[in-house]
């Protein structure tokens, strides 16, 4: 068996007794687990409309009242209460009678008469992010009615668009924030944990130690890598079979897991190259910290965002783009470790 096996193997055991670690793993592996029922709370969040429920109800005046109230009756998110006038509708809006108030006017232009819709929803209340959802979808309505009215008006005949369909939140959440916060958290956990490894070793001297044994320093970070290199595609793989078991279909999975250890390829050359470089814990963890976080936000400016690549490969619609992506999180990875593994023989020379 060679050095290097041995050392990952140790790291592994090693990360057995650490509790914080440990907690972690179990953090995400309650999210992985219970997946199914964690979405149901959370979408109630990022999108309360997907848990239907009571339609807001709604106080509708001024000009283009009767406008409003038609698309109002054929929404299924809110009902209407016609006001003759503004002050009458606020009033029952103050008294709770209504839940939002909208208000309609007619727009003189260059371009004909439009409607102005002014709307208030309550500031502070349990229910103010329900009420702002709903008004955001009828408010979207009453500009396709109008839209729809006027099209007969058109000196030219306009396109017709697709039907929109049905669209779920529960959908959205699942592949657009829970997959890619389960596949990117091993990462970038596995490379703080490189770090934590190298420094410790370096402040308490026992790196020294490990080098008369006599092992090499680029053995010693090829065991530390390979441990974490281990660590996150097996979480990954983990946390897609949960995701099965809870029923949500991952699809590309081969893919998936590639691109998440070449992630975790980058994160922990990052963190390894950091520990080497500064040799104290504290400042490689804040260096750490701050630099992976700023890859990631810096990775706006990609074709195609990470968290895009997971949501794709895992909803089935990827594109060559994707594929293009995942390949480049290889070779950068491949390529940032073979650097820092060349920096590694050049100290052991140089100590040696």
């Amino acid at each position: 068996m060679s050095s290097s096996v041995r050392i990952a193997r140790r790291e592994l055991g090693a990360l057995s007794r650490e509790k914080t670690i440990v907690l972690a793993l179990l953090i995400q592996l309650v999210i992985a687990g219970f997946s199914s029922f964690l979405v149901v709370g959370l979408t109630s969040l990022y999108d309360p409309g997907t848990l239907g429920g009571e339609p807001v109800t709604v106080g509708v005046s001024g000009e283009t009242r009767d406008r409003l109230v038609a698309v109002a009756r054929e929404s299924e998110d809110v009902t209407a209460e016609r006001y003759a006038e503004p002050a009458d509708a606020l009033a029952a809006f103050d008294e709770g009678e209504v839940d939002a108030v909208v208000t309609g006017r007619r727009l003189a232009g260059e371009q004909g008469v439009r409607i102005g819709v002014d709307a208030v929803a309550p500031a502070e209340d349990l229910r103010t992010t329900l009420v702002v959802v709903s008004l955001r979808s009828y408010l979207s309505d009453v500009e396709t009615a109008e839209r729809e009215a006027r099209a007969g008006q058109l000196a030219f005949e306009p396109l017709e668009l697709p039907s929109e369909g049905e669209n779920s939140g529960f959908f959205g959440f699942t592949y657009t924030i829970l997959l890619p916060v389960l596949l990117f958290l091993p990462p970038f956990l596995s490379g703080s944990i490189a770090v934590d490894s190298v420094t410790e070793e370096l402040e308490r001297g026992t790196l020294e130690l490990l080098r008369v044994a006599p092992v090499s320093l680029v053995e010693i970070v090829d065991g530390k890598a390979a441990a974490m290199g281990v660590l996150a595609p097996g979480q990954a793989l983990l946390w897609l079979g949960l995701l099965g078991i809870n029923g949500f279909s991952v699809d590309n999975t081969v893919a998936l897991v590639g691109f998440v250890t070449a992630i975790t390829a980058v994160t922990v050359s990052v963190g390894i190259g950091l520990a080497l470089l500064t040799r104290s814990r504290r400042q490689a963890q804040l260096l750490y910290s701050v630099l992976v976080l700023g890859l990631f936000g810096v990775a706006v400016v990609a074709p195609e965002h990470p968290a895009t690549t997971v949501a794709r490969l895992a909803a089935d619609s990827a594109t060559r783009t994707t594929f293009a992506h995942v390949a480049a999180a290889v070779l950068l990875g491949t390529g940032l470790y073979a650097l820092v593994r060349r920096w590694a023989a050049g100290l052991d020379t140089v100590s040696g």
